[in-house]
């Protein structure tokens, strides 16, 4: 199982040095992925503008959104020559993972209705993998670098049935979205058969998302930041931080039940924005 890391852009107060320097030593400890959040209504740093400032600073890890939330976006042909972008940027390194979004503040601040969000993501996921594959948009051609021959990997996220089958429709795989490893065979089942009723080929990427905190303070860190960022919902919140897998033994654990559960990459974002962890992390799960 591979073991990525996430990258601290959500972590209130996060510096632009903290952030590449927690990039490099993940590329250098050998991590495989790093990851990133994404809200509108947070002071967050945009996942795919992060992900290609971390492109410059590093050549082998991987780069992905764990996940970019589209209906809000509302523009497919924009997200799909800024993730080409930041493909080409980076030779070929992003997978992008996309969601739905549940946060109504979110969809206000870009003028969209909640209502109907997912007949927009199919619509949106279907002119994003069309664009990649050549359609042409206008009289100059295309929408961005060329990625025919190699387009990011799209990974879709959520629970719900229709993720699955959107997964199994337009992507390489699925990711669950910080949920405990005993989800997760239930889940991965549910996508198995949206691949088998698509008549995909291969195995999916079965991928998942949780969240650590290592170092003096777990407890600490893990409220002042994973708790702020899921304050939106008291209840969920204190769910969330309860959750989070705090000290070296609790890591282990997590990630053992993921290993024991099916998963092909676990992807763990930090509650302290201080690069050390990355090095904690590394001596942890590596």
């Amino acid at each position: 199982m591979k073991v990525g890391i996430g990258l601290p852009t959500t972590i209130p107060g996060v510096q632009r040095a903290q952030v590449l320097d927690w990039a490099r030593r993940a590329e250098s400890a050998g991590f495989s992925t790093l990851g990133t959040l994404d809200r509108l209504v947070y002071p967050n740093y945009e996942p795919l503008v992060a992900l290609g400032g971390v492109a410059a600073v590093t050549e082998r890890i991987g780069l992905m959104t764990a996940v970019l939330l589209v209906p809000w976006r509302q523009n497919a042909s924009l997200i799909a020559k800024q993730a080409a972008t930041v493909h080409a940027l980076s030779e070929g390194r992003l997978t992008l993972g996309l969601g739905l979004g549940s946060r109504d503040d979110d969809y206000d601040a870009s003028g969209v209705p909640t209502k109907g969000r997912g007949k927009r993501f199919d619509e949106m996921l279907d002119r994003i993998t069309r664009l990649w594959a050549g359609e042409e948009a206008g009289y100059a051609g295309g929408v961005g670098p060329h990625v025919g021959d190699d387009p990011p990997d799209i990974i879709v996220g959520g629970t719900a049935d229709a993720a699955f089958r959107r997964a199994a429709r337009y992507g390489k795989g699925w990711m669950l979205g910080g949920g405990a490893p005993d989800r997760f065979p239930e889940l991965a089942a549910k996508l198995n058969a949206a691949w088998a009723k698509e008549r995909r080929d291969g195995e999916p990427r079965r991928m998942a998302l949780t969240y650590f905190a290592l170092g003096s303070d777990p407890e600490g860190d893990t409220a002042r930041s994973i708790g702020d960022y899921y304050s939106f919902n008291a209840d969920y919140a204190a769910a969330v931080v309860a959750g989070t897998a705090k000290g070296e033994d609790a890591v282990r654990e997590r990630l053992d039940g993921f290993r024991e559960a099916g998963a092909d990459e676990v992807v763990m974002f930090p509650a302290s924005a201080d690069p050390g962890q990355v090095d904690l992390l590394a001596v942890v799960a590596l």
